[in-house]
């Protein structure tokens, strides 16, 4: 009965938050970049998964998000966007618990792209013609 993924309420919601994952993309990969350029291997890995923990969990939580829409759905729309959050809030902390448990972090350049790309996600809005 609701077309999921397909409909045109969903549409303005889906391409800003397409917007916010391709600029949060662009902004780690071009800062790792620069840090490998200027600091060397060990200080990109760590800004690199720095970036990944902050963009695999606003991946998932745009899919979740904007599943639903409309009137009709307003009650599927809020249980989809606050598990959304909630996946979202989980996600982040186990890939912060992996990183710190797996990888040999340098603290500056993780938070550092880490911070960089949840505020990227959050300016992107105001920089947008959606």
């Amino acid at each position: 009965m609701f077309n999921r993924q397909q409909n045109a309420l969903t549409k303005t919601g889906r391409k800003l938050a397409l917007m916010q994952i391709l600029i949060m993309i662009a902004t780690v990969l071009f800062c790792t970049t620069v840090v490998y350029l200027v600091w060397g291997g060990e200080y990109a890995t760590s800004a690199l998964a720095g970036g990944c923990v902050a963009v695999i969990p606003n991946c998932v939580f745009a899919y979740k998000a904007f599943r639903f829409a409309g009137a009709r759905a307003s009650q599927q729309v809020m249980k989809s966007f606050y598990s959304g959050a909630k996946l979202k809030l989980g996600l982040t902390a186990v890939l912060f618990a992996l990183a710190f448990k797996f990888l040999v972090i340098l603290p500056a350049p993780f938070f550092g792209i880490y911070s960089l790309a949840v505020v990227s996600a959050l300016l992107t809005p105001m920089f947008l013609k959606y």
